[in-house]
């Protein structure tokens, strides 16, 4: 199966929490926090959006931050998605 997004919306893949602490220290799964760092996954088309035209500045692949709460959960293919609008995403992560 596959995601295809509508208008605005982007489907992300969540990057996995760190299970340790930069000091070693191993986390428990309550401990962890829940990961705002993304990746892109598909993108929708953009255009008329709520009467406005919305452009479409992320692609697949690009790491990006999503707000926290952000979006809807969606499990494909036994994989986690998150379909969000790209006005939810606040900044793609350059390395």
């Amino acid at each position: 199966m596959k995601l295809i997004p509508l208008a605005d919306r982007v489907v992300v893949k969540l990057v996995e929490a760190e299970e340790k602490t930069k000091a070693g220290i191993i986390l428990t799964a309550a401990a962890q926090e829940k990961p705002q760092v993304a990746e892109v996954v598909a993108v929708g088309p953009g255009g008329l959006v709520d009467g406005k035209e919305v452009k479409m500045t992320v692609k697949a692949g690009d790491k990006v931050i999503t707000s926290r709460y952000a979006g809807t959960e969606v499990k494909c293919d036994g994989v986690e998605y998150n379909i969000v609008r790209q006005s939810d995403i606040l900044a793609i992560v350059e390395y």
